[in-house]
């Protein structure tokens, strides 16, 4: 898998093929596992509340703040739920997360657990 072909194909707010989305996801699962329960941020970071599958507002941080990796991003979870493109976002942001480990920090939200996306 191109993760840098990947990344920019869904900044076009396209999905990426199965098998693509499959190994991102290993991907993303492998390093989560592997950082501690508390995170040490390097700072200066820009945080981030809840997304809400909004995908274009999500690009337009991207423009205003900064993109990775030159800036350090803590995204406080709410990923997905209620905007139209939460597949999209929340892809978007592990492509990020497993491309840029170290310069991008997913914390789960509320939306993230099962009881809310059911």
């Amino acid at each position: 898998m191109d993760l840098d072909k990947a990344i920019e194909t869904l900044k076009s707010c396209q999905i990426i093929p199965e098998e693509d989305v499959k190994h991102l996801c290993n991907k993303a699962k492998e390093i989560l596992m592997e950082e501690q329960n508390v995170h040490h941020v390097p700072i200066p970071a820009t945080v981030v509340g809840d997304i809400h599958g909004q995908f274009y507002d999500l690009l337009e941080l991207f423009d205003v703040g900064g993109q990775v990796p030159s800036v350090n991003y803590v995204f406080m979870g709410d990923f997905v739920d209620r905007g139209y493109y939460s597949v999209e976002t929340f892809l978007m942001l592990l492509g990020l997360k497993v491309r840029y480990p170290k310069r991008v920090t997913l914390i789960r939200g509320n939306h993230e657990s099962r009881q809310i996306t059911q």
